[in-house]
């Protein structure tokens, strides 16, 4: 906004505000503790709300990060031809404010809710119901093994907030959105359950991300993908531990662990 009168009024035309994408900004090399702060979300909601009005309507791909239910109102009342929504690490977009998305923007077809956790198996029923062409869903959480990579960053308070009941939200998938190709579920607490009823009921799915499953095994993923004949990639829930985080000797019987995942992580 700190540009001159001429290109301040030009930056207005709707049809320059089609997308907003300040994904590439984040990352794990960039996220700082002062994104995670009141006043950062207020700027990024400021910056959401302009480029709504900005658009008229035009609006098809949000990428963004840390907003807030204050900009996402907005969208869900003058953005019906969005299409992809990714508010990742928003931690007060919540499940209120999904169901007006969901209403007001029925054609979205990616939608990454990766690390809000205020968000749940709710707003992933309602969204499945109103949005028919959904394709790509990303519910990735943080790293709940190893969470010393976000100590000093991700307040502790919303660290301890991980949604507990994977397998909920794993049915609320299986049963509204039938019809996905693309599927990240990193660090979910789904269990072989949860991994069934999504293998019978999406059986579209031609990629899917379980890295840090913990909850199922290299058993339960063969069965799951029996199902799937469309399937091109699977991420296996293969992770890392230090033990400097992990003693080993709390895990007495680790070489049965390696066994059960078949992988070698705790060969170090």
């Amino acid at each position: 906004m700190r540009v001159c009168k001429a290109w301040h009024h030009a930056c207005k035309d709707s049809c320059l505000n089609s997308v907003l994408d300040i994904e590439s900004h984040f990352g794990p090399a960039t996220e700082l503790p002062r994104f995670w702060t009141p006043e950062f979300e207020r700027r990024v909601d400021n910056m959401l709300r302009s480029v709504v009005v900005w658009s008229a309507g035009s609006l098809t791909e949000i990428r963004i990060r840390h907003c807030s239910d204050r900009s996402l109102a907005l969208v869900a009342k003058r953005c019906p031809n969005l299409e992809v929504l990714s508010i990742k690490s928003s931690p007060h977009a919540t499940d209120a404010i999904m169901a007006e998305i969901a209403y007001g923007c029925p054609n979205i077809k990616e939608l990454d809710i990766s690390y809000c956790y205020e968000v749940s198996e709710k707003s992933l029923a309602v969204i499945g119901s109103h949005c028919p062409n959904m394709a790509v869903l990303k519910r990735n959480l943080m790293n709940w093994l190893d969470p010393s990579q976000h100590i000093g960053v991700v307040p502790y308070e919303y660290l301890n907030a991980c949604p507990q009941d994977g397998d909920s939200e794993a049915a609320a998938i299986s049963k509204f959105m039938p019809h996905l190709l693309h599927l990240e579920l990193r660090f979910s607490k789904m269990t072989a359950k949860g991994l069934t009823l999504i293998s019978e009921g999406c059986q579209d799915l031609e990629y899917v991300d379980l890295s840090g499953c913990t909850n199922v095994t290299s058993r339960d993923i063969v069965n799951a993908s029996s199902n799937l004949k469309k399937l091109k990639t699977i991420k296996k829930p293969n992770f890392y531990i230090p033990r400097s985080v992990f003693h080993a000797e709390r895990y007495g019987h680790w070489k049965l662990y390696d066994e059960r995942f078949q992988t070698d992580v705790f060969r170090i």
